[in-house]
């Protein structure tokens, strides 16, 4: 995660707290010409577009005041979804024995993704149950996770 990330999740992550949600993700990403900060929050019950606003006039002018990110930017306040991004561990124990979307840079097998039951982890590699065989992907080779979620 980048520097501004961290500080952003650092400094966001106990008045969120205070208001009854989790910071899940910090992302800052440039799209064409505009920056987005995106806070991903959650909680037990689910997120809704209030709780988002309740985020939002909480933290902005503590983030303006902190002056973090020099540029112009898009603060977003959201719920992961269900579908949510995997970025770090803390996201990766969260879904042991769940099935998760492994997209890779390098293909193994002659696939570039792979879905799979995340049966453990470490810093180099992680190891998914796909048709009852493991597979060990090395970490280096991933270039985005996400859980899966089978409607019904």
């Amino acid at each position: 995660m980048a520097k501004i990330e961290e500080r952003i999740e650092e400094l966001v992550t106990e008045p969120i707290n205070k208001l009854g949600y989790r910071v899940y993700d910090v992302m800052y990403v440039k799209e064409g010409r505009d920056n987005y900060l995106r806070i991903f929050i959650d909680n037990d019950e689910g997120i809704s577009l209030n709780d988002c606003e309740k985020v939002n006039n909480e933290i902005t002018d503590m983030l303006d005041d902190a002056n973090i990110i020099k540029e112009q930017y898009f603060l977003e306040i959201s719920s992961p979804g269900l579908e949510r991004h995997i970025r770090k561990d803390k996201h990766l124990e969260e879904h042991i024995n769940k099935e998760i979307d492994v997209r890779l840079f390098k293909p193994i097998e002659k696939q570039k993704e792979i879905t799979g039951e995340l049966k453990k982890f470490n810093t180099q590699t992680l190891t998914l149950l796909v048709e009852n065989q493991e597979i060990i992907i090395e970490r280096a080779n991933i270039s985005s996770m996400k859980r899966t979620f089978k409607w019904e």
